[in-house]
């Protein structure tokens, strides 16, 4: 039995916020924390006091979490991204709305005192009446503290505050994992001890200037039991003494639900399962009534679409997703009096059938669109056809004799879109021996059910339609519109190349409605694209014919799940734990890794050999390597442990690479709060109180590789609750500075990851548990 947290987080938009650039505008973008673990970005939007992000972030929080917070920075090119301020809920604030938050929330600004992380480990012994009066508080260590000296580390002491006593232990060079192992001793006056607090405070000790606050944590003697009280304490910032700043630092829209349930062990779902197959296993029966008639009636909106994932998830492990399709299908198509209506709803066939297109078929996608959607990121060509909306000065990025003309723009543009598109349209008509066996099958028996139900000569079009309807409608035309959620490029699209995509899954959409709409759409200037629409909708036509001729239509095998598709790939430098005591100019070597849903692979070259694997089912941690553990930074290290138990570390280092990727963030350090005015010039801050979301191109990289492998290890079993954030060398951890290799890790492993709604492998039990929430 296990207790699963999510957390279901949309960053709407913002308003009102303050001018960061010398434009007299800002550039917004937001970071979401939990617990002081960044967990997402969304993207930023140029040139905006008004931004508008519309991103949904669902978060799986296995040990739950206490606090989740929403930064809004403004990007800079050049310098360090400003702070603009933060939204914080906690734990409390969230669950007490049972159907979750959805309001205007103002903007606070971020005091350095306030961002604190980490936790005290502590023993507190309180007298029991008729024992001397000496409260007895052992600092025994700290885990996760905040760095702030330049090395990355800190140099920590507890204060321990009384009855009017302050006492404090000594301090620990040089790390962010003290243990002090001290006990202080204090005499409690006679009486009754009232509101008398316990204060538990961390500092970092400086040499020269003031100590820096790393927390605190406080306890009232009275609600302390008599004998000993043991644990670890989080660390909390000074009580907020700042002036109230709402509204003016504007405000941040958003939507936050909590959902918590009790996941039990997968046999205990067994007779559900067997309640949602039975009409597919027993076709005779009649379909009113059964599981899945009564999961279509009481749902609908959002809820539909996450019933659709997990029965696609369920039916795949079952090997039964193409008859649940069939079943849904039929189903929809009995009620279904206008053929020109057919699918255009969203129904729980139309939903199954989206997912499950996106679940088998996303290898699949990425071999017929990425080298397209590679090439338009790449080459940042400027394309508009819409005449409001050209900007002539864009010419000069076409043309260095200046400015063109809006008929040269046109012209320009109607060029980049048809080799574009014909590049698009190619590889999706000579891909029907690619495209996944389960879902040619799933199209033929669609295909079949259309013809039996329109079977006049006048519906002939739909038996084209109701496939291309989901196959460009739903498949293709959204992973052109929004690379990033396929994973076909790692970075939102600017607005040069959104707009280009844009007007690709435009002509994409009118390819799938087979040239229907031509001339009847509200864009006349999308016209001159019907010379490569028309002859395109022919080719698409002979394309799903040669798509359902399939011999073989033996059933997906049981226990079918997601294809190994890629997750990410790139060049790292690696080094196994053998070789960390060599210098890192020998310890590293080049290789280039691909991680896929089945294993996190390295070859010397791109379609090289493969040298070595670590099954994604065998990694225990995936963590951040502290700064100054190694001579690079930007060092992530995979625990894996093999079939004997033995765990295995390979460290991997992010370093610039060719690809330009979206700045990802790092992890927090909290920074002074922003200048009042964009013009007067930023004070200047100490190291380990200023903010650096935006740094040099390898850290981006870095925090997409781990964000990349927690995904894809977010379902594995006995996952490490603790591991060493350093390395073992010269005879002790360079973390917490323990002489024994086998010591217990001193940091808790982080396991909050930002899950897609399909894109990640599924627990059928949380699936089941999922739909009989629904059911009840």
């Amino acid at each position: 039995m296990a207790k699963t947290t999510s957390l279901r987080c949309r960053v709407l938009e913002g308003k009102d916020l303050p001018a960061k650039d010398v434009s007299g505008s800002s550039d917004p973008y937001c970071v979401v924390k939990v617990d002081n673990e960044v967990v997402a970005r969304t993207a930023t939007v140029w040139k905006s006091l008004n931004p508008f992000w519309g991103e949904e972030i669902t978060l799986l929080l296995p040990r739950g979490f206490n606090n989740l917070t929403i930064y809004v920075l403004d990007e800079d090119t050049i310098g360090q991204d400003d702070v603009i301020g933060k939204v914080s809920l906690s734990h409390q604030q969230i669950s007490a709305e049972p159907r979750g938050i959805d309001s205007w929330l103002s903007l606070a600004p971020v005091n350095p005192d306030q961002e604190v992380q980490g936790e005290i480990h502590l023993e507190l012994r309180v007298p029991e009446r008729g024992h001397p009066r000496v409260l007895r508080c052992h600092l025994i260590e700290a885990r996760d503290l905040a760095p702030r000296d330049p090395s990355g580390t800190s140099d920590p002491f507890g204060r321990v505050s009384c009855c009017g006593h302050t006492l404090e232990t000594a301090v620990m060079k040089k790390t962010r994992f003290p243990r002090w192992d001290e006990v202080l001793e204090f005499e409690l006056p006679e009486g009754e001890l009232g509101e008398a607090v316990l204060s538990v405070e961390v500092w970092d000790w400086d040499i020269v200037g003031k100590n820096d606050f790393l927390g605190r944590v406080e306890f009232f003697l009275d609600t302390l039991c008599p004998g000993p009280t043991r644990g670890w304490f989080q660390l909390l910032p000074f009580p907020s003494t700042t002036e109230d700043h709402r509204g003016q630092l504007g405000a941040l829209r958003l939507t936050v639900r909590l959902l918590e349930d009790t996941v039990l062990p997968l046999h205990h779902y067994q007779p559900l399962i067997q309640l949602l197959t039975e009409p597919i296993l027993c076709p005779a029966q009649s379909p009113e009534g059964t599981a899945l008639a009564v999961l279509e009636e009481v749902t609908s909106g959002e809820s539909r679409q996450d019933v659709a994932t997990k029965l696609v998830k369920i039916f795949l492990g079952q090997g039964l997703a193409v008859p649940l399709l069939d079943y849904l299908t039929t189903r929809e198509l009995a009620r279904t009096t206008d053929p020109n209506t057919l699918f255009r709803s969203n129904s729980l066939a139309s939903k199954c059938m989206e997912q499950f297109m996106k679940v088998v078929g996303l290898p699949y996608l990425h071999e017929v669109l990425k080298p397209v959607v590679n090439r338009i990121f790449e080459e940042k060509k400027y394309v508009e056809l819409d005449p409001s909306k050209m900007e002539l000065s864009w010419g000069r990025r076409i043309s260095f004799k200046g400015s063109l003309s809006q008929a040269q723009v046109r012209e320009s543009s109607l060029e980049l879109l048809k080799g574009y598109l014909g590049d698009i349209v190619d590889a999706i008509v000579g891909s029907a021996d690619q495209c996944p066996l389960p879902m040619r099958v799933a199209f033929k028996q669609l295909r079949r059910r259309v013809e039996e139900r329109f079977p006049l000569a006048q519906h002939e079009e739909v038996r084209y339609f109701s496939i291309s309807g989901f196959l460009f409608l739903r498949f293709f035309a959204p992973a052109v519109l929004t690379p990033k959620l396929f994973g076909l490029w790692e970075q939102h699209a600017e607005p040069c190349t959104g707009r280009t995509l844009l007007l690709l899954a435009k002509a994409l959409q009118t390819i799938g409605n087979l040239g229907l709409q031509l001339g009847q759409g509200k864009e006349p200037w999308m016209a001159p694209l019907n010379a490569v629409l028309l002859p395109s909708v022919t080719r698409v036509r002979a394309f799903l014919d040669a798509l359902v001729t399939v011999v073989d239509e033996v059933p997906v095998p049981l226990g079918h799940s997601q294809p190994s598709a890629t997750i990410k790939e790139g060049p790292l430098h690696t080094c196994p734990e053998g070789r960390v005591a060599l210098l890192p100019r020998f310890a590293f070597k080049k290789r280039h890794f691909r991680l896929s849903t089945q294993a996190l692979a390295h070859a010397k070259v791109p379609q090289g050999q493969v040298l070595g694997s670590i099954p994604v089912e065998q990694i225990r941690a995936v963590e951040q390597v502290d700064k100054g553990t190694f001579q690079h930074p930007h060092v992530l290290q995979v625990l894996a442990q093999d079939s004997t138990g033995q765990l295995h570390t390979t460290y991997l280092q992010c370093k610039l690479c060719h690809q330009t990727v979206t700045p990802a963030p790092q992890p927090w350090c909290p920074p002074l709060p922003p200048p009042s005015s964009s013009s007067s010039p930023a004070p200047a801050v100490p190291w380990g109180v200023s903010l650096s979301l935006v740094s040099p191109q390898s850290a981006p990289e870095l925090w997409q590789w781990l964000w990349a492998l927690r995904r894809a290890t977010s379902a594995n079993r006995d996952m490490l609750p603790t591991c060493h954030p350093g390395a073992f060398r010269a005879g002790r951890w360079t973390c917490c500075l323990q002489p024994t290799r086998a010591v217990p890790g001193c940091s808790r492993t982080h396991g909050a990851v930002a899950l897609g709604e399909w894109s990640e492998p599924g627990d059928p039990a949380v699936a089941a548990q999922s739909l009989y929430g629904h059911l009840r």
